[in-house]
């Protein structure tokens, strides 16, 4: 059985992308099979469930072709589509696929060690510390969601550290009563560093040189990319460069080893995504907030209608949008059309070209992106293609994102949109919304922070996540 959605039932976007002619976001072709699924009598129910760690459980329900229709041979490459971005947006050990039978064994094979997603299967292990399993079972066998949610961030009183651990450069920040007294930003390459105690003594001197400019500390908010679980590393790109064997002893209890180092004083770490959101929540004084971050990666987080943070994975980077077979390929998954290549410095780097912009191919992705915005700040408008093809992306994904998140602010920042790029970015997003899904672009704004509120925000965010007596 094929995992390709077919050619011939790809959808071709309203808004072509300047320069991406092949680009076929996966939202429409959802949306399309859906259509042809009512058109040939309803189909039939799937119902897929991902549990997570303590027995909570997330549900999606969706209908595919019945097994009896000449369509049905559509569901596979779907459905597979559909769980890789259930496991990403919402995480989880064991997936549930509650429909035909036939289906849950062609996706367990896939999801084996040699099978086509053996990298999500053996990350979500990993992160969960379980097997990872997929069981066939009817749709009226699937657990019963589990949604537990969580309050956090929002303290200010007192002497803070936040610290944002990114790719290419750190960010600390000494906050006094919420207000930012001190910040920097320091290159830094985590993910070529094999040996954990570069990470430790990085990280180690950023908080030491924000702690100099308080009377005290009180507390630090870690803000970094990565799935994080009590404050313990389960997954992160920030070190991939750590041998496997390294990684349990030296790398999972990183942040512990610190808490111990700074006294056990209150000590917070979440994902970066989370606390973008978060400090999106804060700025607008709302909630129902999802903030995605265009930088080294595609980094997300999601605080709900009632104002809390999930237990969700929220690592969008992993989760496609593309569903043409010639998609590019995610270099550390191997998967084609993930999010990753298309709303970070990756998809800038790979469009440089296809732009025939004037920047060398030999730099660093960051120097790349540091030149781009150099010519749009010297008014260069061959800029503006690449800048328009990122918007026309996150228009379309955020479409997608919609289909598994209840939002009705979309928080867009990240080294990306800096400058009057970032402009350009929301214009074209904006305008995916209102020519392709009207509907959904008169419920979500999109949402831009000042440079300045993008830095000192997201430290205050970080700042705020521990909790002191």
């Amino acid at each position: 059985m094929t995992m390709l959605i077919e050619e011939d039932t790809l959808i071709v976007p309203g808004v072509t992308p300047p320069l991406d002619a092949h680009f076929r976001p996966l939202v429409l072709t959802y949306h399309a099979f859906q259509a042809d699924v009512r058109k040939s009598g309803g189909g039939v129910p799937l119902v897929i469930g991902l549990e997570r760690s303590s027995g909570q459980c997330s549900r999606f329900e969706t209908r595919i072709f019945s097994i009896t229709s000449p369509l049905a041979a559509r569901n596979l490459p779907m459905v597979e589509r559909l769980v890789k971005t259930l496991l990403w947006a919402r995480g989880g050990w064991k997936i549930y696929l509650g429909g035909p039978t036939a289906l849950g064994e062609a996706l367990g094979a896939s999801y084996c060690p040699t099978g086509a997603r053996a990298f999500d299967a053996a990350m979500m292990a990993r992160i969960y510390e379980h097997p990872f399993t997929i069981v066939p079972c009817a749709d009226g066998d699937v657990p019963a969601a589990q949604e537990p949610t969580r309050r956090i961030g929002g303290h200010l009183a007192g002497c803070r550290i936040g610290f944002d651990a990114g790719a290419s450069d750190r960010k600390v920040a000494a906050v006094l009563d919420g207000t930012v007294v001190y910040s920097e930003e320091v290159v830094w390459d985590p993910c070529a560093h094999a040996d954990p105690q570069y990470h430790h003594d990085e990280i180690m001197t950023a908080l030491r040189t924000a702690a100099a400019h308080l009377p005290r500390v009180d507390a630090i908010g870690v803000s970094a990319a990565g799935v994080y679980v009590q404050n313990r590393v389960r997954a992160a790109s920030l070190f991939r460069g750590v041998p496997d064997d390294r990684f349990t002893p030296d790398v999972s209890e990183l942040f512990v080893r610190l808490q111990r180092e700074w006294g056990n004083l209150p000590l917070e770490v979440i994902n970066d995504g989370d606390v973008t959101a978060l400090a999106g929540a804060m700025s607008l004084n709302t909630t129902a907030v999802l903030g995605v971050a265009l930088g080294s990666s595609e980094a997300a987080g999601y605080v709900t209608p009632d104002g809390s943070l999930t237990t969700w994975m929220n690592e969008l980077a992993f989760v496609p949008i593309d569903a043409h077979p010639l998609a590019p390929v995610d270099e550390w998954s191997g998967d084609r059309g993930c999010g990753v290549q298309y709303l970070s410095q990756q998809a800038v780097g790979r469009l440089i070209s296809a732009a025939n912009l004037p920047i060398d191919a030999a730099l660093s992705l960051p120097e790349r992106l540091k030149a781009l915005q150099q010519l749009a700040t010297n008014g260069d408008e061959r800029v503006r293609p690449l800048y328009e093809t990122i918007g026309v992306y996150l228009g379309y994904a955020l479409a997608h994102y919609a289909e598994f998140y209840d939002f009705r602010y979309a928080l867009i920042l990240g080294r990306v949109t800096s400058g009057d790029g970032g402009v350009i970015i929301q214009h074209m997003a904006e305008r995916v919304l209102r020519q392709e899904f009207p509907a959904l672009a008169a419920r979500v704004s999109l949402q831009m922070p000042t440079e300045a509120n993008r830095r000192v925000g997201q430290a205050i965010a970080a700042a705020s996540l521990p909790q002191t007596a």
